[in-house]
């Protein structure tokens, strides 16, 4: 027979009888079943000793003075709950209405005198191996539930860092706005969504005049600075949750306004100009000012089967280009909506 790790090499039994007579005989009958035996003459007795030290099974008689056994089932069941000792009601009464008392109390089993010494070794057993059996369930349930809540919660923190690997991928380094990838991948969306609802959308490019030189001047370590300076001021002049700005490479930067005709992207992009000059942010290595200033390239456009994501961009960029060869520290607009019309 397979035996539980919960079962103890020699359980305990607390013999509960008036008669010592009777503990006397229970005792020789349970030590020879390899049990250790503990005695209480009445249900006070019982009590206390329960209180201190918890046997594995009770074999208890329920007439006895003061407490008798049904009294001392119900209280022991009210003081230690679910550590309770399983209860073995020895009796002489074996009428319907004892043995119903007897279970209401809290007895697991109930057997009547004189004692039939098979069945009792066989009851106390059961009830042994029963109780065994339940403790190590009850652990093996435990077990189940701390390992599901750690499963639970190392998914949780895996999906928590996935999270934060999909957004890290998306964020540039350095500026901490979106990255080049970021913005492809939304503007790609956007295109898509604005196509089926046919309404407009922009595109600002916008480059740092002369940031070759500021690097020159002033190290890269101040470049990088200037660019966060930058990327900062750009976020401050978007409101919409829908507008994107990102780093799209080097000292360039991209806005993507969505729902947003030219005249709105040209007052973004007059905002961005304000914020840089307030800035104010020296840079002795340029030629058309002695502080950083950017040029700007707009275009805007309404998504259709004959225009594409490529030609948005190459549009914007042309207007960027434009601005530079014009004497930079500008805005200029190449709107791909007039192109079309053309």
């Amino acid at each position: 027979m397979t035996h539980s790790k919960f079962e103890p090499t020699h359980p305990v039994i607390l013999i509960v009888d008036d008669e010592k007579t009777l503990r006397l005989v229970l005792r020789r009958a349970m030590e020879r079943e390899g049990y250790r035996l503990m005695e209480a003459a009445t249900g006070e007795e019982c009590l206390e000793i329960c209180q201190q030290f918890r046997p594995d099974i009770i074999l208890l008689d329920a007439m006895m003075p003061g407490i008798d056994g049904f009294s001392c089932c119900q209280e022991l069941k009210h003081r230690l709950g679910e550590n309770c000792p399983p209860i073995l009601m020895i009796t002489i009464l074996e009428d319907q209405a004892s043995v119903d008392l007897a279970f209401e109390v809290g007895a697991t089993d109930y057997i009547t005198k004189p004692i039939h010494w098979a069945v009792l070794r066989q009851r106390v057993r059961r009830i042994l191996q029963s109780c065994w059996v339940m403790a190590e369930l009850k652990h093996q349930i435990e077990r189940e539930r701390l390992l599901t809540a750690q499963l639970e919660e190392t998914n949780q923190k895996l999906e928590q860092a996935n999270q934060e690997l999909q957004r890290l991928a998306l964020i540039d380094g350095l500026t901490q706005i979106s990255n080049r990838r970021c913005f492809d991948d939304y503007l790609q969306q956007e295109w898509k969504r604005l196509k089926r609802e046919q309404l407009p959308l922009s595109l600002i490019l916008c480059d740092l005049d002369f940031f070759k030189a500021y690097n020159d001047t002033y190290g890269h370590q101040a470049g990088d600075e200037c660019l966060k300076a930058v990327a900062y001021i750009l976020t401050e002049c978007v409101y919409r949750p829908a507008d994107l700005v990102a780093r799209y490479g080097g000292e360039e930067f991209a806005l993507i306004l969505p729902n947003t005709t030219t005249e709105g992207a040209l007052e973004v992009a007059q905002r961005v100009r304000k914020l840089v000059k307030e800035k104010m942010i020296i840079h002795q290595g340029s030629i058309v000012e002695p502080y950083l200033t950017l040029s700007l390239g707009i275009t805007t456009v309404i998504p259709h089967p004959e225009a594409s994501i490529e030609q948005l961009i190459a549009t914007a960029d042309k207007a960027l280009y434009q601005a530079k060869v014009r004497g930079r520290n500008r805005i200029e607009i190449n709107d791909l909506i007039e192109i079309n019309r053309e």
